[in-house]
Formats: structure tokens, C-alpha cells, sequence
């Protein structure tokens, strides 16, 4: 016969959340390689000695990795599910009855103490540590790349670049206005680009308008990652305005950063061409001694059936280029009383050839036809970018490039399931914050993929 569900008659209940949550659950293998001892060190000097009991700062980091892991996206609702998930419960040791804190506290401590301290930052890097700790960075080779995420800003609201004017916002300034006035002479955000932007989003102008989904355009920042390649841990990430300077600029700090903190420098560093500009390959190969496996940006190529500057030959001990006629072009043909440099305001020195060579050249069509003599400019990191061309060659490019793409399927695990698509709050530092805590959310993820358990104490002395 059908049955009917009736409410237990028990007036006493013996219940254990440890009982009632899977041991392989994901917020369990978490918790085994997370260590928040010291959120509290780090915050004791933001809070008062006097008056009633905060908040546990522990529980807050708790309730934000949750909802960083899980792809919860509102504070209210990770309220809500903290309150009803058992899992949730055991992982932020509330026990059955513990109360849940209100959603605006979170607002409370990340506008005060939690960026005043830059405790995000710190949690981070604990993370990482315990990512070395586990034998998961390997440090031969790093892979940066950046991606955009939309701010939380409407074009139906946004003014025109040329009429916002960052002297007439300061006087009802906001937050997130405040914030980015504050930074503007950052290399991340206001003086990344001398350029106008088109829009200008009121609520939040460090947000750049941009079309480079060759879609609709739409305000965004970029979230820029640096990863080993040996199993995709993120060992930095950093925030900037979505623009090609902003995020070469922010590689150089992200590798900077992690030498000091880690005391970790790759062999070679793989990322694509937007990256492989001659000042950018310079600076790997000389200052940092990092072997580059990155495209060379060059716009050197004609379209025209005339020859390039690749059609020539270079040679170094002579200071000269080799034409494909045999000709040589060089900078001086005649000695000056004052010596000259050679060198172009856009940084480059420029090899000519004789017009006499020229006029009896039979290749004078396919090289310099509207011209009375051929000319080829070669910047002053040339040399950079030859050794990006030499290991360009190579069977361990092709392997670095292949794995590369880990950085991609980074970015698309922070957009598909933990559902960063666009970002909830405003400003520089809501983009670092936001940024920061889903790459601590990640990095957690990988370790309780690949390490479930603890090491045991005798492997990690």
C-alpha cells in the first residue's frame, strides 16, 4: 500500500555533523591544507582592545572561501546556504547552532580592516606556501597572461572620455572614484595609457571600455595571472585596467613580487605576442636572465611584394645589415667631428643603403621602389628579440607552448564554475580584492585535487 511521511516522534536527537558530510567532500580536503593562524596575528592591530566581541575574523575568511570555491557570487546568499548546508556548517566550526553573521559585515571589515591590514594578500600567499610546501611548483618555467572581466559599471550610464574630468569628480567623489584617484599615477590604472578612453563609467572609472571580444564593447578590468607550468598553480595575480601596457606592466611586478616573497625565478617565461615587445624581451633577457618563449611583436612584415627587414642579413661585428643583393647598409657612411649616436627618437637606429647601390640594383622593384634608397631600422633591443627568435626554433618552445594553455583553462574554471564573469564590486581595490580571494580559491581547489590529505609531518621538515 502507498506510504506516508509523518514527522519523527523523538524528543532527543544524538546528531554529528562529522557523520553527516562525505569524508572525500571538497570543503573537507580544503580544510586539511587550510591554516589561518595567522588571520588573527595579522588583524589584532585593527581592532580595539575595549568593547564587545567582534565578529571571528577566521569564520569571515572561512565564509568568503566558500563562497569563492563554490561559485557563490552574493554575500546574502552565502549567508543563507552557510546557514542551511551541513557542509558549509562543519567547515566554518559553527556546529549546529551556530549563528550565521549578517552580509553587511563583510562590506564592514573589507572597507576597514581587511585592506588596511591587506590580509587578502596574505592569505594568498599562505596558500602558495603550502603549495611549495606540497612539492606542486617546480619553478622551471612560468606562464603569464591576463583576462578580462566585466566591471560593474552601465554604458547606459557611462559619459565620453573627453568630457569627464578627474578634477570635477573629486568633488562628490565616491568609494570607488576615490580609489582610483588615488591611483592614478599607478602604472596598473591611470597612467597605464596617455590614451582618452572613448567612455568613461562615472561609478567606476578605473573600469576601461573596451571592445577585444570583438563583440559588443563593455567596461572591464584584467585579472593577470602567473603560473608555474608544472601543475597551473597561480604564484601571483594582480589587477589592472584592461589595456596591453597595463598588463605587461603587471608581469614584471608579479615576477618581481614572486622572487622577493618566494625566492622563486623561472628558467624561461612563456606567454603570447602581447607580451613580446622589445623593451618587455629586454628586460627578461638582460636585468632578469629569464629565457623568453614568447612571440616576438613585430610589425616589420610588408604586405606589398617588397622584401622585409627579415629578407636581410644582420651582422653583428660589422654593425650592418646584408640586402639580399649582397649591398650592405649601414648607419654613417662619413665621419662626423661630433659623434653621433644614431639613435631615433622611437628608439630604434636606421641602416641605409647607397643610393649608387641602389640605382644599379635589379631587386631595386621587389625592395625600394618608391624610394631613391632602401633603409631599415632596427631597435635598440634588437639583440632581445633575436634571442626570442633563436629559442622560437626550438622543440622546448613548442613544449612551453603547449603548456601554456594551462593559463587558459585557469581563466575559464574562474568564469564557468566559479562563475566570475563579471565583478561585484567597484574600484581598484574591489577588483584586487575580488581577483585575489578567486585565485585563493583556485589554488585551494588544485590542492585538494591533487594533494587530499596533509603531508605527513616527517615529509614537510
Amino acid at each position: 500500500m502507498m506510504g506516508t511521511q509523518a514527522a519523527p516522534a523523538q524528543l532527543f536527537y544524538n546528531f554529528s555533523l562529522d557523520e553527516h558530510v562525505p569524508a572525500d567532500h571538497l570543503l573537507r580536503r580544503i580544510d586539511n591544507h587550510l591554516d589561518l593562524d595567522g588571520v588573527r596575528a595579522q588583524l589584532k592591530p585593527y581592532y580595539s582592545s575595549t568593547g564587545r566581541p567582534s565578529i571571528d575574523p577566521e569564520l569571515m575568511m572561512r565564509m568568503l572561501i566558500i563562497g569563492y570555491s563554490m561559485g557563490i557570487r552574493s554575500e546574502r546568499r552565502l549567508c543563507e546556504e552557510v546557514h542551511l548546508n551541513l557542509a558549509y556548517r562543519l567547515f566554518c566550526r559553527l556546529g549546529l547552532d551556530g549563528k550565521v553573521p549578517d552580509h553587511s559585515s563583510f562590506s564592514k571589515n573589507r572597507h576597514g580592516r581587511f585592506r588596511q591590514s591587506d590580509i587578502l594578500r596574505h592569505l594568498f600567499e599562505t596558500v602558495v606556501e603550502r603549495c611549495l610546501v606540497q612539492g606542486l611548483v617546480g619553478a622551471e618555467g612560468f606562464a603569464v597572461d591576463a583576462s578580462l572581466i566585466a566591471a560593474d559599471a552601465n554604458k547606459q550610464r557611462s559619459v565620453s572620455g573627453a568630457e569627464w574630468s578627474a578634477q570635477e569628480a573629486k568633488e562628490n567623489a565616491g568609494r570607488s572614484v576615490q580609489e582610483y584617484l588615488a591611483v592614478l599615477d599607478d602604472a596598473a590604472f591611470g597612467a597605464a595609457s596617455p590614451v582618452t578612453p572613448k567612455f568613461v563609467s562615472p561609478s567606476d572609472p578605473a573600469a576601461q571600455w573596451t571592445g577585444a571580444h570583438k563583440g559588443h564593447a563593455f567596461f572591464a578590468y584584467a585579472t593577470n595571472y602567473l603560473i608555474d607550468t608544472d601543475h597551473g598553480v597561480i604564484l601571483d595575480v594582480e589587477a589592472t585596467r584592461a589595456i596591453r601596457q597595463a598588463e605587461v606592466g603587471a608581469s614584471r611586478t608579479m615576477i618581481d613580487r614572486t622572487e622577493n616573497r618566494f625566492g622563486l625565478k623561472p628558467g624561461y617565461l612563456v606567454a603570447d605576442s602581447a607580451y613580446g615587445s622589445a623593451d618587455n624581451l629586454a628586460w627578461l633577457v638582460k636585468e632578469k636572465e629569464i629565457a623568453p618563449h614568447i612571440p616576438v611583436f613585430d610589425k616589420s612584415n610588408r604586405t606589398d611584394g617588397t622584401f622585409s627587414r627579415a629578407d636581410f642579413n644582420w651582422d653583428g661585428e660589422g654593425d650592418r645589415y646584408i640586402c639580399p643583393a649582397g649591398k650592405e647598409l649601414v648607419q654613417f657612411r662619413r665621419t662626423y667631428a661630433t659623434p653621433r649616436s644614431g639613435n631615433t627618437s622611437e628608439g630604434t637606429r636606421l641602416y641605409r643603403a647607397s643610393k649608387k647601390d641602389c640605382d644599379a640594383c635589379e631587386l631595386k622593384q621587389r625592395c625600394c621602389p618608391n624610394a631613391v634608397a632602401r633603409k631599415v631600422p632596427r631597435d635598440l633591443n634588437e639583440d632581445a628579440r633575436d634571442v626570442a627568435r633563436a629559442i622560437a626554433g626550438t622543440p622546448d618552445y613548442e613544449r612551453s607552448r603547449h603548456r601554456r594553455k594551462k593559463v587558459e583553462m585557469l581563466f575559464a574554471h574562474l568564469k564557468r564554475i566559479l562563475r566570475m564573469a563579471r565583478l561585484r564590486l567597484r574600484g581598484p581595490c574591489g577588483a584586487r580584492d575580488e581577483f585575489l580571494l578567486a585565485a585563493t580559491a583556485q589554488n585551494l581547489r588544485r590542492l585538494a585535487k591533487l594533494r587530499p590529505s596533509r603531508l605527513p609531518a616527517a615529509m614537510t621538515a
